[in-house]
This record gives structure tokens, sequence and C-alpha cells, in this order.
């Protein structure tokens, strides 16, 4: 289910610098959420796994499936919106994991993905984002007015635009010892400007769902991209330093202008 990666040299230095410990395996098969038999062969790259869990209330009573099972005492690892690179902390020493589905994309912007992960770890930011929402996720639920999955995706899209805050400060710095990786992190933010640049006009014509908006505006935060409205308002140090708080008043705000 899962081999030892090789690592390009840019990568190497990155997981020296940041994570010397970290286990980085390729996965035989794609995967959204890897079930508890086959997340368990982890062990065979780790010394142990520590399955996480979070209390029941945390969620909504009609979160999705895979979110309760997340939850749950279970050992699953990897949830939808995770991306192609995934990393966890539920084995010691942590592991990032490369789906097959990279294949094919230019090896500067899997470098990245991979060197992300990293940075990631090192920062030492939840898991996902039940673990950053905790105890106000049901708060977030009542705030945004969509379907249990759009919901979802759009919490998965907070949690990542917050980690982006914080992670660009850590890739803008890499043009002297990291050239390469810095190259390819400029570079996947150049490709993103034009699309999220057209984002809320996108939303008003109903050509883009918004949770999809939002997902992409989040995801080009860690690019340091000028994003539109509403999605600005979460690209300030006021959501990196306020978090859940933050990201609950923005959706309610939003969500409130969008049914007037």
């Amino acid at each position: 289910m899962f081999t030892a990666r090789d690592l390009s040299s840019p990568v190497e230095a990155v997981r020296d610098e940041y994570v010397p410990d970290v286990r980085i395996v390729d996965c035989e098969r794609d995967f959204e959420t890897l079930p508890p038999a086959q997340a368990e062969e982890l062990g065979l790259f780790a010394d142990a796994l520590e399955p996480a869990s979070y209390p029941a209330d945390w969620l909504p009573a009609d979160a999705p499936k895979l979110l309760a099972r997340y939850a749950s005492s279970d050992f699953t690892v990897g949830m939808p919106g995770d991306g192609s690179v995934v990393w966890t902390r539920q084995t010691d020493p942590p592991t990032v994991i490369v789906k097959p589905r990279v294949e094919g994309s230019p090896e500067p912007f899997i470098d990245f993905l991979l060197a992300e992960a990293l940075v990631e770890l090192d920062l030492e930011v939840p898991e996902h984002f039940i673990g950053f929402f905790e105890e106000a996720y049901p708060d977030l639920d009542r705030a945004v007015a969509l379907d249990p999955n759009g919901t979802y995706q759009v919490a998965a899209a907070l949690y990542d635009g917050w980690v982006g805050l914080q992670s660009r400060e850590v890739f803008a710095d890499w043009h002297d010892d990291h050239p390469e990786l810095a190259d390819a992190w400029q570079d996947a933010g150049t490709q993103l400007e034009d699309r999220v640049s057209g984002l809320s006009r996108a939303v008003a014509r109903g050509e883009t769902e918004f949770a999809d908006a939002t997902e992409l505006a989040c995801a080009a935060i860690k690019h340091a991209i000028e994003l539109p409205a509403p999605f600005a308002a979460l690209d300030t140090d006021a959501y990196r330093d306020h978090g859940p708080e933050y990201a609950i008043r923005w959706a309610e705000k939003t969500f409130d202008s969008l049914a007037d």
C-alpha cells in the first residue's frame, strides 16, 4: 500500500531543516479517507500509531458521515479536500503521504506540495479543520447557509486559509535558501491570479458556487494573491490571530449579505 518515496535535493533540504524525523511515502492508490485497515499499514514506517478522536458534540447532527467517522476513535487518515499530499501526526514520527494523482504534474510543483506539508507539520497546526474549530464548529454550521457538504467545504477552505497566512511567511523567505521551491510557490500563485480576481463576479452571476469560490480564494492566501471581496477580509492579521472566532463572524456577515 505504501512505499518510501525518493526525494529531490530541495525537498530533502526542507525536511532536514523543519521535520527531520518525518516519513514520506507514496500510496499505491488515490483516496479521500484511508479506512483503519489500510491506515494501519503506516505502522510499517512508524514507531507507533496514535489515532486522533474528537468529542461528538463538536459535530452538528447532520455532519457528513466521513467527518463523523474521522472524529470517532477509528484510525482514519485523510479527508475530502486534503489535496494530493496528506500529512498526519497520528503516526509517531509523523508521515507525509503522496497520492498517485500527482503523476503528470510538473516536478517543481510536486516538490512544493511536499515542502508545504513539511512546513505545516513544523507549524504544528491541527491536522484537520475539526481540530481548528473544535466546539465552535456547530456555530459555523449555523452561520453557513449551505447543506452539510457545502458547510464542510467552506470549513475546510477557511482552515486552509488560516494555515496559509502562516505558511506563506515561510515560503516568502525561501528565495535565498530554497530558491527552486520559492520559484515553484510563486509560479503556482501566478497561475491562480486570473481565476481569483474574477471570483466575486462569477459567484454573483451564478457561474461558481460559493463553497467552490471560498475554496479557491482560501487556497490563494498561501500565495499572497490579492483577493476580491468578501474573501479579502480573510487575508488579515486579525484572522491569523483570532482564527475560529474570526472565521465564524466572517461567515455570519457574508451569508447575511448574500441573503439581502
